[in-house]
């Protein structure tokens, strides 16, 4: 069973975030009427990528140490408002209206239902003696463990 890892607490340089699509079919006849076949009221597939500047090579392996975590037995990713949501405003709860209240909740996913796996290897530049940047990304999955 998948556990949630979660992400080393090293604040990003930047991020940038695209929501998931719902999954669906367009079907299409030849007069241009157009069907859609929706398969839920849930976003998949949501992509999350953390930059990391001139960071120390220790941080740079403690990343690379969660990627191997994480994906040694197909593990998940969690953030908090400590490691990949430093600096979003609020800290990744949904508020207690179930509404999405904050941007920090939005980009955890979690509350949508998804959770996040790495979407590939981490890439790491070193760019001086003991300094790397790092980037991450993330895709975000609608597991059904």
């Amino acid at each position: 069973m998948a556990i949630d890892v979660n992400f080393p607490n090293i604040k990003p340089s930047s991020r940038s975030f695209t929501p998931g699509t719902y999954p669906q079919t367009e079907f299409v006849a030849q007069n241009g009427a157009k069907t859609v076949l929706r398969y839920g009221d849930k976003q998949v597939d949501a992509k999350l990528t953390l930059n990391f500047t001139n960071i120390l090579d220790s941080q740079a392996f403690e990343i690379l140490e969660n990627y191997r975590q994480v994906n040694s037995e197909y593990n998940f990713v969690s953030f908090n408002k400590d490691s990949g949501l430093t600096g979003i405003s609020g800290d990744g709860r949904l508020p207690s209206d179930n509404s999405l209240g904050n941007l920090a909740a939005y980009f955890a996913a979690e509350p949508l239902g998804l959770r996040y796996r790495y979407d590939g290897p981490p890439t790491v530049t070193s760019v001086r003696p003991n300094r790397s940047n790092v980037q991450c990304k993330f895709v975000a999955c609608l597991d059904g463990d």
